[in-house]
């Protein structure tokens, strides 16, 4: 298996869990911050408000610390950010009743969220041999889904024995004890981009990266529309652990296309392999829209997954490459921040469409009737499989100019 080889490689397995273990604050924050802000009675106007805060601060912050890595290094801006995330991770947990504080601490723990996953993935590079470059992407892919399955769990665990505002201080905790690993660690001490010119535009001067960048935020837009769309199913559908059991599945299937992608020999361009794993990935977010029974739809809850993690894996290996010198965490910055602009984007149309339901529908929710409105289920369906099948297109008009500009060699 080349995972096992890559795990065995000096410094692989550090880097990987420390920061798989400093991402899981981003998998619950949301989540911890709209329970510890019930539990102190405030409204869902202000829950809204502060998640909507941490995910827009996140998106923000994203590419600018990426920018910073670029230019100073990793170790440093790996602890300031922790140590500024966690501190404002503690502002929400200790005034959770005082709305200004709730929101400042939660803009402040968004905004520094660690760079993490831009810093791992420019590291690749220098830890592995090039040949074994998609192995490494397809396991960092797979392990990502492991982060988002995890942190919902831990937080839903301490929830249940009423411990919502500890979540908060274990979310700061761990931020910090993964970015402090990493941080240490030689290759992330020793990591410096190549110089890099003085165009504030940084990455997004490459007009094919910012292509396939807008392209990649279709597929983010399908997984937001699917979170709305399995806790509308899951109302109207017996499910054993209701939408949590979707979503766990499509996350399955994820690692399960991870694992397979990294071990198969796909001799392809780049960009033709992202092309065809966007047609997948519709393909099977189109099959949402049928809306079929429980057992079908677990099937193909897990489908959807099977070809985003290898897309992902794609990705990474594309954006290191078409990135311009001395602008490569910046550009990983942007790819988690362009992904995540569409997954909310995705889940608030979704959740327009199934928010301007008739009375009738809103009815049937209420006396748990057979139908939701499979139509109403449908369109929402549909704005997740729309927004992958424009991924494709777009990466379809774009592969050749990929393949020009990254210079890939079929393997």
């Amino acid at each position: 298996m080349p995972y096992l080889t890559l795990l065995r490689r000096p410094h692989v397995t550090r880097l990987l869990s420390s920061s798989l273990v400093g991402r899981l604050p981003t998998a619950m924050a949301a989540l911890a911050i709209a329970l510890v802000l019930r539990e102190a009675g405030m409204d869902y106007r202000l829950v809204g408000l502060a998640t909507g805060a941490y995910a827009v601060a996140g998106a923000v912050g994203g590419p600018l610390l990426g920018r910073v890595v670029d230019r100073v290094g990793q170790s440093r801006v790996l602890v300031a950010a922790a140590v500024v995330s966690a501190v404002g991770f503690a502002m929400v947990a200790v005034a959770p009743g005082d709305a200004f504080w709730a929101v400042a601490g939660a803009v402040l723990a968004g905004g520094a969220t660690p760079p993490l996953e831009p810093c791992l993935r420019a590291l690749w590079p220098e830890l592995v041999d090039e040949g074994e470059l998609d192995a490494a992407y397809a396991m960092d892919a797979g392990a990502q889904e492991i982060v988002f399955v995890a942190g919902p769990l831990l937080v839903g665990g301490m929830a249940a024995f009423g411990a919502g505002r500890p979540a908060l201080w274990v979310a700061a905790v761990l931020g910090l004890v993964g970015s402090l690993a990493m941080a240490s660690a030689s290759p992330s001490r020793r990591w410096r981009a190549t110089v890099r010119s003085a165009d504030w535009l940084g990455p997004l001067r490459s007009r094919t990266l910012l292509v396939f960048l807008v392209a990649l935020t279709g597929s983010g837009w399908a997984l937001g529309a699917f979170n709305v769309f399995a806790v509308a199913y899951a109302e109207k559908h017996p499910l054993p652990g209701g939408a949590g059991l979707l979503l766990a599945l499509s996350a399955l299937g994820a690692l399960i296309g991870a694992v397979g992608f990294g071990v198969i020999r796909w001799k392809a361009s780049a960009g033709v392999k992202a092309w065809v794993l966007a047609v997948g990935m519709a393909g099977t977010y189109w099959l949402v829209v049928l809306v079929p029974g429980a057992v079908g739809m677990c099937l193909i809850a897990l489908a959807t997954g099977v070809f985003f993690a290898p897309l992902l894996s794609v990705s990474f290996g594309l954006v290191g490459q078409l990135a311009p010198a001395g602008t490569t965490t910046e550009a990983f910055a942007w790819l988690v921040t362009l992904i995540g602009t569409g997954v909310a984007g995705g889940s608030a149309v979704g959740g327009a469409i199934l928010g301007g339901t008739t009375g009738g529908a809103e009815g049937d929710v209420a006396t748990g009737g057979a139908v939701l409105g499979s139509g109403v289920l449908g369109w929402e369906a549909a704005v997740g499989a729309i927004g992958v099948t424009v991924c494709a297109f777009l990466l379809l008009a774009a592969r050749g100019m990929i393949a020009r500009e990254a210079r890939v060699t079929v393997r």
